[in-house]
């Protein structure tokens, strides 16, 4: 069943990766032809450069609103804790695409709730959809989602931390942020590192929050994420082949940033 619907695909792609169809000589091998397209198209450049922007911006922000929030959590030992976790998850529930339409309607600059609000306030109407805006509208949404479900994983790793240790140290005087500083936070170094790896993976591979908004701004085009560029070749101009190496490259450029903040994390972690 995995072969069929994980590996199967990824070797098909793999292998129209390394081949070019043209209508005069057919399709012919060759491994390093559209690879090389890629890394100088400068539509899969910029879309590349648009989520590494997005990424740096989003994904402090969001872990940053996570720790902080399963440290809270972290406190609560009675039934608004269980209230809170089911509050702060439930986002993450709801289908990314209804959250997309969501927040679209709630900005939209025609008749969305938000600017109507701020009218009626005396504020200027601000265009959250412009080219300078749209990036960090999408942050929110990314935000709102996904913030609840790093947050139980760094609940969980909190939960599992020795209570004896707290004590000891609220017996010699320390203070909850002392305590979150020097305690807490170092012992659960492997679950912030495992919500960061999930946070940028799912930067680089950004795809229906910005599909959703396109139709709210002209400011995203089918070039606006690489996985966004990628799906228009593919399906609106039949150029599969070149389609799978954008693909390929993008999941290569995802595992190399993997494999080099694990490779540092685990340096940084046997140093000490």
């Amino acid at each position: 069943m995995i072969s069929a619907f994980l590996f199967t695909p990824l070797a098909y792609a793999a292998y129209l990766s390394v081949h070019t169809h043209k209508l005069i000589g057919g399709t012919r091998f060759a491994p390093f032809a559209n690879f090389r397209d890629v890394f100088t198209d400068p539509m899969f450049l910029s879309g590349l450069g648009r989520v590494a922007l997005f990424g740096a911006i989003q994904v402090p922000i969001m872990l940053g609103i996570a720790l902080f929030g399963a440290l809270i959590l972290d406190l609560l030992n009675s039934r608004l804790a269980k209230i809170f976790r089911i509050i702060a998850f439930l986002p993450y529930a709801v289908p990314t695409v209804f959250g997309g339409l969501i927040w679209g309607f709630l900005f939209s600059t025609v008749n969305g709730p938000l600017p109507r609000l701020l009218l009626h306030l005396g504020f200027h109407s601000v265009n959250l959809f412009s080219p300078t805006l749209v990036i960090y509208l999408m942050g929110n949404i990314v935000t709102w989602g996904i913030t609840g479900f790093n947050m139980i994983i760094i609940y969980t790793a909190l939960q599992g931390l020795p209570k004896d240790t707290n004590e000891s140290a609220v017996i010699d005087g320390a203070n909850q942020i002392q305590i979150a500083r020097f305690i807490k936070i170092p012992e659960i170094t492997g679950a912030l590192a495992l919500t960061t790896i999930f946070s940028v993976i799912g930067a680089m591979q950004l795809y229906t929050e910005p599909s959703i908004l396109s139709r709210y701004t002209y400011a995203i085009n089918n070039a606006y994420t690489p996985n966004m560029y990628a799906f228009s070749l593919a399906f609106n101009n039949a150029q599969f082949d070149y389609s799978s190496a954008i693909s390929i490259s993008l999941a290569a450029i995802v595992f190399i940033v993997s494999f080099g903040f694990f490779y540092l994390n685990r340096r940084r972690l046997l140093k000490k």
